[in-house]
């Protein structure tokens, strides 16, 4: 197959690329990427000589550009990750979040409405369904709980999904939507809680917590996500949602207590910071369906997952030393220096 993979120089689609590369040798990968501050083409070094990967530079709202390439590569599959991911960011300026995961999902389909495909996959986020009360462990988020966002970003996503959907329903167009938890693992960019807790603990510096840290989220190492979506694009029914989750619920100030005691770094280093407004309290994923049709379980306790992360940004010191000395450092002080 020739698969396009939108948003492949970040953390979730970089890993997903890899593992399909390792997987199926003789499927061709089609890259296409931004490369805004979270895309780093760095990423891509291991696979950037293989006779079947592409790397195209191009923003997935640019329509001549994405036509151009359906031409050029007459794609089976399009899997998009490409989207402005940050909840902080999205309060701080939401309309680059609308254009790109809103619009941006509207022209990639346009493209495939045009030029056909076997599957259209959206990578969404357990974040549409809004949160989830401490005080019910009971309560998992299934595909049938009701869309109610909390930030700009779930909104867009959310947007993006009904999207998806319509094109479905009007067009017959083949898609699928995977809505997935928090994910975990090597190459995520350090404004996320484990690298960036990760990244100030090896520099000695202070790790700026929400809140309390009571806020819980289900975490699910990159890698099993890799493989639920790969099978939700071979084996997956078209116009479906498959929930993706790890089973792992932790909250942040246990992460973050877990990566101190794993360095070797004081506790004293937590800092409380200003809570984020809007903040989601609890997000829990059932994943019974892609269980059930697909046979899919996450393979990775987060025990043994954040041994690896941990292990990963350790030994790769330089991928993140450089993306924290540049322009995000400004970004940083923005966020938490006066908080």
């Amino acid at each position: 197959m020739t698969i396009i993979v939108t948003g492949g120089a970040g953390f979730i689609g970089s890993n997903f690329i890899f593992y399909m590369l390792g997987k199926y040798p003789s499927d061709r990968i089609i890259c296409l990427d931004k490369l805004t501050y979270a895309g780093n083409l760095s990423t891509l070094a291991p696979v950037m000589e293989n006779k079947n990967f592409r790397f195209v530079k191009a923003d997935i709202c640019d329509r001549e550009a994405v036509y151009k390439l359906f031409e050029e590569e007459k794609p089976d599959v399009v899997v998009n990750f490409a989207a402005e991911s940050h909840v902080d960011r999205s309060i701080e300026d939401p309309e680059v979040f609308l254009r790109t995961n809103i619009m941006g999902t509207a022209v990639l389909m346009d493209a495939c409405r045009k030029y056909g495909i076997i599957r259209y996959h959206q990578v969404s986020t357990d974040e549409v369904y809004g949160d989830l009360p401490l005080d019910r462990p009971d309560l998992f988020f299934t595909e049938e709980t009701p869309i109610h966002t909390s930030s700009p970003y779930s909104s867009s996503k959310a947007a993006a999904d009904l999207l998806v959907l319509a094109y479905y329903r009007t067009y017959n167009l083949p898609v699928s939507i995977s809505r997935c938890s928090n994910n975990y693992g090597p190459y995520h960019f350090p404004e996320k809680l484990i690298p960036l807790m990760i990244a100030n603990a090896l520099n000695d510096k202070p790790l700026p917590v929400y809140g309390e840290g009571l806020n819980v989220r289900d975490w699910l190492y990159v890698e099993d996500h890799c493989k639920a979506i790969d099978l939700i694009i071979r084996k997956g029914r078209v116009g479906e949602v498959y929930n993706v989750g790890g089973h792992n619920e932790m909250r942040n100030i246990d992460i973050v207590k877990i990566i101190c005691k794993a360095l070797g770094k004081s506790e004293s280093l937590i800092t409380f910071v200003k809570d984020r407004k809007g903040h989601d309290m609890r997000y829990a994923i059932d994943p019974t369906k892609i269980s059930e049709e697909l046979g899919w379980l996450p393979e990775t306790k987060f025990e043994e997952g954040i041994k690896k992360t941990i292990q990963w940004y350790l030994d790769n010191r330089s991928w993140w030393e450089e993306i924290v000395s540049g322009e995000y450092k400004e970004y940083y002080s923005k966020m938490y220096d006066k908080r």
